[in-house]
């Protein structure tokens, strides 16, 4: 965990210094990350509705969306996204943003293994964590530098190709993925979704290894629509901005509308015809899922806008600090779980104990803004 303490720095910035950045956007980001730490408890007591839950293999659960949102939330409003050059990454700068994650990954663990925490092995693997998955979507994206103009394409010829050996097809597309596509084995679905694992480490952790291409073409993707959405000065906030022509600004709402339609549109037939989505093989289908998912509730706080503050602690202390958030939530979930059995927990009392977890966490959180404290690498 020490290496994870010199990423939290004095906060230099404010928030509203990145470019275009708008409450809407805020608030979409502290919603997701807000029902993401309700959830990871809740669905430990038998109150919790188990159609909300994760799915063992296809369809579709509010707990599905997690790790994508995750990845889509942080990547439309990244340096990256904010800026239309290329930028420079160096060695250490890579290893900056790398290491902590892949700290954190192990001390969950080591946390995990040592205490006997119950573990779902079907969600990652047996060893494999959310952290992880973060640190390698993190390494491949800095490592395999691309031009913001370019991120839509490549993450389309990454998802398109994953999702063509999935159904059991090998398709060689011309982006830097194409090795890896002809190397995937036909049926590779079917490895990922069976129980059988043998000793092996990849074995052992098949689900968190091989979706990392599906999360990591989510990011790119995501890359290019808060880019050219969000963050293009001639784009969409240039015109939901503007106070002086009112058909401009609506305009602009109904086309980001529009164009969620469309990708719910693209939802359906692809689970349809192509392959059902499955948050465990990250498919075609579950990255569409979840791009469509958010920039809805994107679409809905857009549109209400007008009734939104932009100074509400709480709302920009989980905006600036996601990681952090999420990790303490996991902190805080896991004592909960060491100190109870959760299945055996009444509904009412259940109610309660989820109540004041999210207040504890929520005053946690606040403390961050107020001591200007916030984690700067992912």
């Amino acid at each position: 965990m020490s290496s994870f303490l010199p990423f939290l720095e004095r906060e230099k910035l404010k928030s509203s210094s990145i470019p275009f950045k708008r409450p809407f956007l805020t608030y979409y980001r502290f919603v997701m990350m807000l029902v993401t730490c309700v959830t990871i408890l809740a669905v430990d007591f038998t109150a919790f509705p188990r159609r909300y839950a994760k799915t063992e293999t296809y369809g579709t659960g509010l707990m599905d969306l997690g790790v994508g949102s995750f990845v889509a939330a942080n990547a439309i409003v990244s340096r990256q996204a904010r800026s239309r050059e290329l930028l420079r990454t160096r060695t250490v700068d890579i290893l900056k943003s790398v290491s902590p994650l892949l700290a954190l990954g192990f001390v969950r663990l080591i946390a995990t293994k040592g205490a006997d925490y119950q573990v779902h092995v079907g969600e990652y693997g047996v060893h494999w964590n959310f952290f992880f998955t973060l640190a390698a979507v993190s390494l491949l994206t800095s490592v395999i530098r691309m031009p913001v103009s370019y991120c839509g394409y490549l993450g389309l010829g990454i998802l398109s190709g994953w999702s063509l050996v999935l159904v059991e097809c090998v398709v060689c597309f011309n982006t830097l993925m194409s090795v890896h596509q002809f190397t995937l084995l036909c049926g590779l679905k079917d490895y990922i979704l069976s129980p059988h694992r043998s000793s092996g480490l990849v074995d052992l952790n098949k689900e968190g290894i091989f979706s990392i291409f599906g999360y990591w073409s989510l990011y790119f993707l995501s890359v290019h629509l808060g880019q050219h959405i969000f963050f293009n000065p001639g784009g969409f906030l240039k015109w939901i901005a503007s106070s002086s022509n009112e058909n401009s600004h609506w305009l602009s709402i109904a086309e980001l509308w529009l164009l969620d339609g469309a990708l719910w549109l693209l939802v359906v037939v692809l689970d349809s015809i192509v392959e059902n989505v499955s948050r465990r093989t990250c498919n075609m289908a579950y990255v569409m899922f979840v791009l469509a998912q958010n920039l809805e509730v994107m679409a809905i706080f857009a549109s209400a806008e007008a009734f939104l503050s932009s100074k509400l602690v709480l709302v920009e202390a989980v905006d600036d600090n996601m990681l952090l958030t999420f990790l303490v939530a996991n902190v805080l979930t896991g004592l909960v779980n060491l100190s109870m059995d959760t299945i055996f927990v009444l509904p009412g009392l259940s109610v309660v104990i989820v109540v004041g977890y999210m207040a504890l966490l929520v005053a946690i959180v606040a403390m961050f803004k107020v001591y200007k404290i916030r984690a700067k690498f992912w």
